[in-house]
């Protein structure tokens, strides 16, 4: 059995929130296959249905945020399964907008539902991140997450979300780098299914840059350079 759980907060304020792309997500994937009606139950909106020939619960935790863990956490427990029987989504700021990631385990990068999980399940589980892009500074994160998708961002939020319900089976497979290959060419962005990181353009860092200052230069071999290089440094032609 595997739990997928949307991250988001509950309520119509927040429906459309980039803090609630989780959510979203789950839903999409309830609309594309044969799932239960949502129910009431750990704490939150759950429905049962069945993906690649596996049972799965999709769970929306209605704790809010910041409590995602005591849902997910509650739900594993009475299910008897472990962290790896976990699949979290939701909203990343260090991604661009579309742009998707999935690996399992690593640290909560800031993200308050995440950190929640870690404290009721351990770490690690698979995290399907997508990206909503950052404002900028930091003053106005607050205020991207919590702010509404805007008609623009539809461009690439539908054919993500649409691209991701329909192969939802790959995240039963495991089929990690397939599925993150498929939801690139939805969006139009370059895959990556959590690897190492991406050089940044810019050309060489500064400690490189330093290294290649420090390398002895190569002296010219002929020449009126040379003869007085040679005379100053105690050497003489044989």
């Amino acid at each position: 059995m595997l739990i997928i759980a949307g991250l988001g907060n509950p309520g119509a304020k927040y429906a459309d929130n980039r803090h609630n792309i989780g959510f979203m997500a789950v839903d999409a994937i309830h609309r594309k296959h044969p799932f239960s009606p949502w129910a009431r139950k750990f704490k939150a909106e759950i429905s049962e249905g069945e993906l690649a020939g596996e049972k799965v619960l999709l769970l929306k935790p209605q704790t809010f945020m910041n409590l995602s863990g005591d849902s997910v956490g509650e739900a594993m427990r009475f299910y008897k399964l472990a962290p790896k029987d976990i699949v979290a989504i939701y909203d990343e700021l260090d991604l661009p907008p579309g742009k998707a990631r999935l690996k399992t385990g690593g640290g909560h990068g800031g993200h308050n539902g995440i950190r929640s999980i870690d404290a009721h399940c351990g770490k690690d589980y698979r995290r399907l991140r997508l990206g909503i892009g950052h404002p900028g500074v930091k003053e106005l994160v607050t205020r991207h997450v919590l702010g509404d998708f805007a008609k623009a961002d539809r461009t690439w939020l539908d054919p993500l979300l649409d691209e991701l319900a329909i192969n939802a089976g790959m995240l039963v497979k495991g089929e990690d780098s397939q599925l993150m290959n498929k939801l690139a060419l939805a969006t139009g962005s370059k895959p990556d299914a959590g690897g190492p990181a991406e050089k940044k353009p810019g050309g060489q860092s500064h400690i490189r840059a330093a290294r290649n200052h420090a390398q002895p230069k190569i002296l010219p071999a002929t020449g009126p350079m040379a003869e007085m290089l040679r005379k100053l440094m105690g050497k003489r032609d044989d």
